[in-house]
């Protein structure tokens, strides 16, 4: 296929804007920013402190995560940690709150993704352009 040639750079690329979009999530959570949806405002103002507490540590996850992926630094454990991140969030809160394995319809779309994604990011490592290619 013509795009054979740049499979390292494209494999880099998608490293770098996951780790970015990884960040993104990390940010709403830490420090609203970008702003988040009403519905999830509203109820992350109600949360018990157990589950804020767990909310945290994602976004502490999402966060440096995000960071190391972008970067390619030490990205294959911070991929692997991230995957694993997005399993117990997907099974946690879209599954445990919908009552529905299906990702159409408990919208976990992007968990499911988010979590495949850095598996592959784990097994393949990172790709063009990182700071550190193991």
């Amino acid at each position: 296929m013509f795009l054979s040639r740049y499979s390292t750079q494209v494999h880099g690329i998608f490293r770098i804007m996951t780790g970015l979009l990884f960040v993104q999530h990390g940010l709403q959570k830490l420090v609203h920013f970008p702003p988040l949806p009403p519905e999830m405002a509203a109820a992350m103002a109600h949360m018990p402190d157990n589950v804020k507490l767990v909310l945290l540590v994602a976004a502490v996850i999402e966060l440096v995560g995000g960071i190391l992926v972008t970067l390619g630094l030490f990205s294959r454990w911070a991929a692997f940690i991230c995957s694993g991140e997005m399993a117990v969030g997907y099974f946690l809160v879209h599954v445990g709150q919908s009552h529905s394995i299906f990702p159409a319809t408990n919208m976990g779309d992007a968990a499911v993704l988010f979590c495949f994604a850095f598996l592959f990011l784990a097994a393949a490592g990172p790709g063009a352009y990182a700071a550190n290619q193991k």
